[in-house]
């Protein structure tokens, strides 16, 4: 009892003193005052995540953030030409918005602006900060964000998994978790169109051992795509757009470390393209796709189907991995009567000079989205990596207004190709985190903004990184326990070798390939 009566009359010593210095002080539960005056700062307020100046979808979560101006209350209101405004008061700067009210403004404000005016009360007086204004776009966002999220390097390794994010919400479902598998990785997922009807995962296990797992038709699959052609399973794999082949490439993959500068490299020791055909279970390839003395990898279909884009670059000892820049060559590919074309270069490293990697078209075919670094083809751990739009039509490239000063990669577009999501250290030079922005019909993009959290400070302290961001138009279908009971099964499909092409010899990873009717 005596220590619950000490309170109240610490409480009245202190407001008598406050009464007296002329300094009201506000409990955490008392409210703010009201703004009847306030002094308008002459720039806008520091918030963190930067959420200023950005073009959103109007199917977006809240972009809850955090008020980084010194203070004792915080009030926000975020408004536009239409709806009702919503009004939110903080004592720690915390802005977290109701999702029941963002959605109405967005969508009535859809194409049209929504503006945040930040208060900021301290000791006795108001300040307002000048005006945030962002714009809602006519086109929604793909609903779901499936991503890899991982320690950064070793840490607790164990906790790798691949994960689903609904965008309109913060609601996240685990699709598939490394303890699944015991051990081993998980890695690499791709899906058909935007689609989660058709989607490929590949894994590696000690216990269950590396392949891939294939949502296709409805059905369930194990996929062990290794051949005498090569004894690595299908790695980076893109469908075609009749979802009746997969184009993918086999990689001797080494990480190595330094001691000063970037400090980590990837390089491919080797790395082959050959093409999966659903229907007749075969893997097929062709003598130019699979040099002993280049590297080929990264493999995407033209949304026609009709071509085969993918990375090409010498073959070089790894003490010159940095003299190691990758083309962008193309071939051509006809799944219906197996015949191949001839290989052509679509973007030059030595003209550019840059390596050149990762294409992927928009929808429509009016893009083509690559990565350029100085060297090598694995972006994620290259400061310098940006993000370039190549103009199929006309050949023009251009460097995307979304990329920073850290590594920007592994990009993905949207099922209309009017957003794209990738992958961006921007914010701490450390991990990656999925960035959003949209691109119009003429390529221009916008700034860039961070997958939005429930938790304001989420990115303080969430030291895990996320790579490999795809959008997808609705959940995943299948159950964790659904793909890992497949992968941990025994029936598996065993992939067959076009006979055309001959086993690997001693010699290396050359392929011998004897041509039969039609190539």
């Amino acid at each position: 009892m005596i220590r619950r009566s000490i309170y109240p009359a610490i409480a009245l010593v202190v407001l008598a003193a406050a009464t007296v210095t002329g300094v009201i002080l506000l409990s955490t539960t008392d409210s703010l005052p009201t703004i009847e005056e306030y002094s308008s700062m002459e720039r806008p307020p520091s918030i963190s995540p930067d959420y200023a100046d950005i073009v959103i979808p109007p199917n977006i979560a809240p972009l809850n953030f955090v008020v980084k101006e010194a203070g004792q209350g915080y009030r926000v209101e975020i408004s536009g030409e239409s709806g009702e405004p919503i009004h939110i008061q903080s004592r720690n700067g915390d802005i977290v918005i109701p999702l029941g009210g963002w959605k109405k403004l967005l969508l009535a404000n859809t194409g049209k602006a929504i503006h945040f005016d930040v208060y900021v009360w301290d000791s006795d007086r108001w300040r307002r900060y000048k005006r945030i204004t962002n714009q809602v776009a006519d086109e929604k966002i793909d609903g779901y964000l499936v991503y890899r999220e991982m320690p950064v390097y070793n840490l607790e390794w164990k906790d790798m998994g691949i994960y689903q994010r609904c965008l309109h919400n913060f609601e996240t479902k685990t699709v598939l978790h490394k303890r699944q598998m015991t051990d081993g990785c998980v890695n690499c997922h791709t899906f058909l169109n935007n689609s989660p009807a058709d989607m490929f995962i590949h894994f590696r296990s000690k216990t269950y051992g590396k392949g891939s797992v294939v949502h296709r038709n409805g059905e369930i699959i194990k996929l062990d795509s290794q051949t005498p052609f090569s004894s690595a399973p299908a790695i980076y794999t893109q469908w075609h757009p009749s979802g009746d082949a997969l184009a993918f490439s086999v990689n001797s993959v080494a990480q190595f470390f330094h001691t000063t500068g970037n400090n980590r490299d990837v390089v491919d020791l080797y790395s082959d393209i050959a093409v999966y055909l659903f229907e007749t279970n075969t893997v097929t390839t062709i003598p130019e796709l699979s040099r002993s003395d280049t590297l080929e990898t990264y493999p995407t279909w033209s949304p026609d189907g009709k071509y085969i884009y993918y990375c090409s670059a010498p073959k070089l000892p790894i003490t010159r991995h940095k003299q190691i820049r990758y083309d962008i060559k193309r071939i051509a590919y006809d799944i219906e009567t197996d015949t191949w074309g001839k290989i052509e270069t679509v973007i030059s490293a030595a003209k550019v000079n840059m390596s050149v990697t990762l294409p992927r078209f928009s929808p429509d075919g009016k893009f083509l989205a690559v990565c350029m670094t100085p060297h090598g083809n694995f972006p994620a751990f290259s400061k310098d990596s940006d993000i370039y739009l190549v103009e199929v039509a006309t050949g023009r490239i251009s460097d995307l207004a979304a990329n920073s000063d850290q590594s920007d990669a592994y990009h993905s577009w949207s099922s209309d190709g009017r957003w794209m999501v990738f992958s961006s250290k921007r914010r701490d030079g450390l991990m990656a985190r999925p960035y959003f922005c949209y691109i119009d019909q003429a390529g221009v993009a916008s700034k860039a903004f961070i997958l939005p959290q429930e938790d304001p400070r989420f990115y303080d302290s969430h030291i895990r990184a996320y790579n490999l961001p795809e959008l997808i138009k609705d959940p995943v279908p299948m159950s964790q326990r659904d793909l890992a009971r497949v992968i941990r099964g025994d029936k598996v499909t065993k992939a067959k070798l076009d006979p055309r092409v001959k086993p690997r010899t001693s010699q290396g990873p050359a392929v011998m390939y004897k041509p039969g009717p039609g190539g």
